[in-house]
């Protein structure tokens, strides 16, 4: 009876690990809570029954049965060193330089998100969660192996294959924002002080003596770095946040590699906008060398690590009143929500209104009319609503109905399918013509000068233009008509509209606001199609051949030229004869010996420069791509070749030198 018991006894454990993994690291679950809960019940029996069989890595063992008397100190095998900081992205490219000229060469660059949270180590001994460590200062921490094994995210035992021996985990300990809310509804409840922000609480959960009220705190952790390890096959971060989630740790998100700093660089000033839609607070971005052998061969300084660097902005936040929320209609139909604010001074300027961005949004954070909300705003940013402060809510709260139909024309509105987007589908809605104008006559489309957001207004309002080739039918004696709009004003308006005409295929797919096509992609099509009718003739399958352009990216502008409205849209351009030709002609071919070839270039090439190297692809018929995938056929490597030429082995692509890639064009 007891060996069926073991044997059941851990089938529950494995399945109880599985879901585990489904749920905290690929955030993809498969059962529902209530049958998780049924399989969780079920091993506590059993283990009750047979208190022999339990082990410490059970997932019935995460909370301690008592606290601990204090926390005792441990020395880190591996020091725990802070990183630089850099507080522009001048900074951050003359690091990235600087760094590249100490290895002599290129380097492959990675950009994650600086999670603000409370720093841990987590050991693994054989699979096994051993000990977790606070940074303490670098040298020593606290051991906080108690509480950490409360938090559900991070297993007991390590998963999957290839487990290293001995395994030192760098992370982040957080707190997400919508559990702070709760936490503090709970204080309010028990007479207590709400606490302030979610890494004071973080801070304080994570060194309490007692694990059980560490439990109730609901942490979470992201691993981003190493310590101490043994038998450790990653080569590189990328290689190692893969290793990561094998393993059934949660690997920290949004991490992207790039060939270049200023690449990533860039990335860095896009991306920061998007943040606002997380959950958990960041308070700047972490930029490091991908490949370990780099990071070695520069080593570190008494204090930090010379092959990081963090680029930081400072944060901003305060308590407002949100006194109403009004709807705007973008240029693609989407339904934006914004927060009219109760005037509030951030970083030297007054903040009325922030995005609540979409339906979803209000929904998650469950904001309503009247609430006070904490406002926030880091660097440039625009502001954004963290979270409600529940726990002051008088009652009178007023819960937003998101409507049926578009504020703007009155149609009844549509829900992106699987998406959070919620759109009003009439092209000739006059928000969306506003706003469609507005991109059009826009710097990075077609650069219209003089043509501004007030003389848009007035043009639709007026009803002189409805679509975009009414701007190349304006004249004079309409223009006039305007408010402010004088006879020299209207002739440069004129001439700059007529100037705009030859702009090219690149600006112009950028100023049509196809869905998902912004200045990279409309760059990528413009190259490749090199006129919009060739474009415009293309199917859905044929685009998603293209690099870089993925099947939702191919779809949307395979649709949008079947549409009736995109087919009138480019006949209505050719009368105008705006020009549909790419600003720069494709080199002609000198062979068709790389037809249907896919090769990427890395590394450090004798007599060639990565853009020689890519237009002597082109010329002879290939195809190039900045990352290797199952679709490479070849790689080109030169000296100091990378993770590319890892992932090239790994997947069987043919690689070669120049020397060889030169004898292949001749032979």
């Amino acid at each position: 009876m007891t060996s069926q018991s073991a044997r059941e006894i851990e089938q529950l454990r494995e399945q109880i690990r599985f879901h585990d993994r489904k749920y905290y690291v690929e955030a993809q679950p498969v059962i529902s809570d209530l049958e998780y809960d049924r399989l969780l019940q079920r091993l506590r029996q059993l283990e009750l029954a047979h208190p022999e069989l339990v082990t410490p890595d059970s997932p019935t063992q995460r909370i301690g049965d008592a606290p601990v008397p204090h926390l005792e100190q441990v020395a880190h095998r591996v020091p725990m060193l802070s990183i630089e900081n850099t507080y522009s992205l001048e900074e951050l490219i003359e690091f990235g330089t600087k760094t590249e000229k100490s290895l002599g060469g290129p380097a492959e660059w990675v950009v994650e998100l600086k999670i603000d949270g409370v720093a841990v180590s987590i050991i693994y001994e054989q699979g096994q969660l051993l000990r977790a460590l606070t940074r303490g200062n670098g040298t020593v921490g606290d051991d906080i192996t108690h509480n950490v094994r409360t938090i559900p995210d991070i297993p007991l035992r390590l998963s999957g294959e290839s487990v290293p021996p001995l395994l030192e985990i760098r992370g982040e300990v957080y707190m997400r924002n919508e559990d702070l809310v709760t936490l503090n509804q709970r204080q309010a409840t028990a007479g207590l002080e709400p606490y302030a922000n979610t890494r004071n609480v973080t801070a304080g959960s994570i060194r309490l003596l007692d694990p059980r009220i560490c439990a109730e705190r609901n942490l979470h952790v992201f691993c981003h770095g190493t310590g101490y390890c043994e038998g450790l096959e990653a080569t590189t971060h990328m290689q190692f946040l893969d290793l990561v989630a094998a393993l059934g740790l949660p690997p920290t998100p949004h991490v992207r590699c790039f060939s270049s700093i200023s690449a990533a660089a860039e990335y860095c000033q896009t991306v920061i906008e998007e943040l606002a839609d997380l959950d958990f607070e960041v308070d700047g971005l972490v930029v490091k060398l991908n490949r370990f052998d780099q990071r070695e061969q520069l080593g570190a300084r008494s204090k930090s690590p010379r092959w990081v660097a963090a680029y930081k902005w400072e944060k901003y936040e305060a308590p407002t009143q949100l006194e109403m929320i009004e709807l705007q209609v973008g240029k693609t139909g989407a339904i934006t929500p914004v927060a009219n604010l109760k005037p509030v001074e951030l970083a030297g300027t007054t903040v009325s209104r922030a995005s609540l961005h979409n339906a979803e949004e209000i929904t998650r954070k469950d904001i309503r009319i009247g609430d006070t909300v904490i406002v926030e705003k880091a660097g440039k940013i625009i502001p954004h609503i963290v979270r409600v402060e529940k726990h002051l809510r008088s009652g009178n709260e007023t819960v937003f109905e998101f409507p049926r139909t578009c504020p703007a024309c009155g149609e009844l509105l549509v829900q992106d399918e699987g998406g959070v987007y919620i759109r009003c589908p009439n092209w000739n809605c006059p928000a969306q013509i506003r706003e469609r104008l507005r991109f059009f006559a826009s710097r990075p489309a077609m650069d219209i000068e003089g043509l501004g957001d007030k003389l848009v207004e007035q043009l639709v309002s007026a009803g002189l233009v409805r679509n975009y080739g009414d701007l190349y039918r304006l004249d004079k004696a309409q223009l006039l008509q305007l408010d402010r709009m004088g006879e020299k004003s209207a002739e440069k308006l004129l001439g700059a509209i007529a100037a705009s005409k030859q702009r090219g295929l690149e600006r112009l797919l950028t100023g049509l606001s196809i869905r998902h096509v912004g200045t990279t992609v409309a760059r990528i099509l413009a190259k490749r199609f090199q006129t919009l009718d060739r474009l415009a003739a293309q199917t859905a399958e044929e685009l998603s051949q293209v690099d870089e352009i993925g099947t939702v990216i191919a779809e949307s502008v395979a649709q949008f030229f079947r549409s009736p409205v995109g087919q009138e849209i480019v006949r209505d351009f050719r009368e105008l004869e705006l020009d549909f030709s790419a600003a720069t002609t494709q080199a002609p071919l000198l062979s068709d010996k790389l037809a249907g070839q896919i090769v990427v270039v890395t590394g450090t090439l004798p007599s060639l420069s990565r853009d020689e190297a890519h237009a002597l692809i082109e010329q002879h018929g290939g195809k190039t791509s900045g990352s290797v995938s199952k679709k490479t056929t070849l790689l080109l490597a030169g000296e100091e070749a990378g993770s590319k030429l890892q992932k090239a082995k790994d997947l069987g692509v043919k690689i070669v030198d120049e020397a060889v890639f030169r004898a292949l064009l001749e032979n």
